[in-house]
């Protein structure tokens, strides 16, 4: 009686919710607007606010030519002002938090999280649930036990603001009525080695009535694997009313085929757009591709068309003015003091009524050692497109250029660790070459010119991307490994794993 009450409440709350949204879907490009100047309006007082005159800062015009495209280097002394306690620097007061981050290039980075912004990273995850129930018309997964992947929740502590990564930050806000039916334990999610962490989740699940799991690709098919490894059964027999999986983080679709095969059978997938910055988006149609970008949730968007990103005066375009499939370097203005943030992840329109995105690359990874600058979504689609036409189960890949071979042209190096091989791999891997020259013309130029050779495929041992990860000190949590480089630094160490 219980279960079905829980249930039903579950599902009044969500039909409630989707309603309340229809609002801020038809109103995206307004409430935009409205949100920037209320930002700037409150940190008018801050050092940056009044370092930047933003008294007189009218409309989004002004905020554009007053204040410039920013990444982390830029708000980096702003920021370490912060960490010594000062307060009223990119917002008012201190942050509650500040979400640590691996960087490449700044080395760890701490990002603010306000006390207005947390509850938006919260509401973003609880939103995304409620679309799905609403669409289902099921709440059933609400009374079994729910399993979220991610870092440690123990927090340290720098003159008053706690410091975590965010997944460990977001444990610390579960709701009440999610805490008894989450797993692992607190004292498990503590446990820093990710392979250790595995073992014991393994441990504390296997036996569990899970309904939702929730983690990103890579580490959700080691913990699969490490399931099935043990009990010789798939993820759907193991767990028979498994419903739901919550992914973000990377695109989900290169990983689709191996992720199927864990399963056994067909389970419920909602893809998720998360970050120490904000919580951007989730897909609100779990049948369709695309994410809803959330206008109202504290955060201000622009977007430079992806040609033009890095140039002198760039165009900085709104909501208004973005076009369908073409690809723009996202830029973020948010409630906890990042002003015309450069969060480095390029997205493209594929609605706009209401907005969708789908997540197409990363500003910094892409492949251009010859000038084809060939980018994360054309290889993933590419090696979506040939796996369709000849079967194959890819666990990860990575592609380098190979800019100085021993004998003949340069190519692109792709380093891919295979679930399974397609049976005719000549064949496959001409189809990939296929396929990445219909979606990149520079590339298809430089190999009809014969300035390039096509493609060549680097067969990697099984676990391949876990020993780069470890050797990185970037096994588990929400780290990810960059799907391209214009270098070899991942293609060496990978080739050590070739077959």
């Amino acid at each position: 009686m219980i279960n079905f009450i829980k249930k039903n409440i579950a599902l009044w709350w969500a039909k409630s919710h989707v309603a309340k949204t229809k609002n801020f879907k038809a109103n995206a490009v307004k409430d935009q607007e409205e949100l920037l100047l209320a930002l700037v309006k409150t940190a008018e007082k801050t050092l940056f606010g009044r370092e930047h005159q933003f008294e007189n800062i009218k409309n989004v015009q002004d905020f554009q030519s007053q204040i410039p495209i920013a990444d982390y280097e830029d708000l980096k002394p702003y920021i370490e002002k912060i960490k010594k306690g000062q307060s009223k620097i990119l917002w008012p007061g201190l942050p509650e938090y500040f979400a640590k981050t691996s960087g490449t290039t700044s080395g760890a980075k701490y990002i603010p999280i306000s006390k207005e912004a947390m509850p938006f990273q919260i509401a973003a995850a609880q939103s995304a649930i409620f679309h799905y129930i609403a669409q289902k018309n099921n709440a059933d997964f609400v009374n079994g036990k729910m399993i979220f992947l991610q870092g440690s929740p123990v927090l340290e502590e720098i003159n008053g603001i706690k410091v975590g990564r965010l997944s460990g930050i977001v444990a610390h806000h579960i709701p009440n009525y999610l805490q008894k039916n989450r797993l692992p334990s607190w004292e498990t999610n503590c446990i820093e080695d990710w392979e250790t962490k595995i073992d014991k989740i393994v441990e504390e699940t296997e036996n569990q009535n899970m309904t939702l799991i929730s983690g990103i690709p890579p580490w959700l098919i080691m913990y699969f694997e490490k399931l099935i490894d043990k009990h010789g059964r798939k993820i759907t027999e193991i767990f028979p009313k498994l419903q739901l999986i919550i992914t973000g983080g990377v695109n989900y679709e290169p990983y689709r085929d191996k992720m199927n095969e864990l399963l056994g059978k067909p389970v419920d997938i909602i893809q998720t757009f998360p970050a120490s910055e904000g919580f951007f988006a989730f897909q609100d149609d779990f049948t369709k591709e695309g994410l809803l970008l959330l206008t109202h949730h504290g955060i201000f968007y622009e977007f430079v068309p992806l040609e033009q990103y890095g140039k002198p005066n760039a165009e900085r375009l709104t909501l208004k003015d973005v076009e369908l499939n073409k690809d723009y370097a996202l830029i973020l203005t948010t409630n906890a003091g990042l002003w015309a943030y450069s969060i480095g992840d390029v997205v493209r329109f594929i609605d706009k009524n209401p907005y969708r995105i789908l997540v197409s690359g990363r500003t910094k990874h892409f492949t251009s050692a010859f000038g084809e600058h060939v980018i994360a979504f054309e290889v993933e689609e590419a090696l979506k497109a040939t796996v369709e036409k000849f079967p194959a189960q890819i666990t990860e890949f990575h592609l380098a250029p190979q800019v100085n071979p021993a004998e003949g042209l340069p190519y692109h190096e792709w380093f891919i660790e295979f679930g399974k091989e397609p049976d005719h791999f000549d064949n496959f891997k001409s189809e990939l070459d296929l396929q990445l020259r219909k979606r990149n013309t520079y590339y298809d130029d430089l190999i009809s010119g014969n300035i390039l050779r096509p493609l060549m495929i680097t067969k990697l041992k099984k676990n391949a991307f876990q020993e780069y990860a470890k050797s990185e000190g970037k096994l588990g949590g929400q780290n990810k490994i960059p799907r391209l480089a214009n270098d070899r630094k991942i293609g060496d160490f990978l080739s050590k794993f070739k077959l």
